[in-house]
């Protein structure tokens, strides 16, 4: 499968715990980290969850 690249570009403070746990699921601990997950159904759900928060890229 192939790959996608999310960066945290903007904070998570005042969002709603959904939103955090989401990040935190995704592997997030600080701004302007990467990471990197397979592309499925259920990361791509994640990342629609908080896609004003990340940038994506296909890695």
């Amino acid at each position: 499968m192939s790959k996608v690249k999310i960066t945290l570009v903007k904070s998570p403070i005042d969002k709603t715990k959904r939103q955090k746990n989401t990040l935190t699921a995704l592997g997030f601990r600080k701004m302007n980290q990467t990471v990197e997950h397979e592309a499925n159904p259920q990361i791509h759900g994640m990342i629609r969850v908080v896609q004003h928060l990340v940038q994506v890229e296909n890695a």
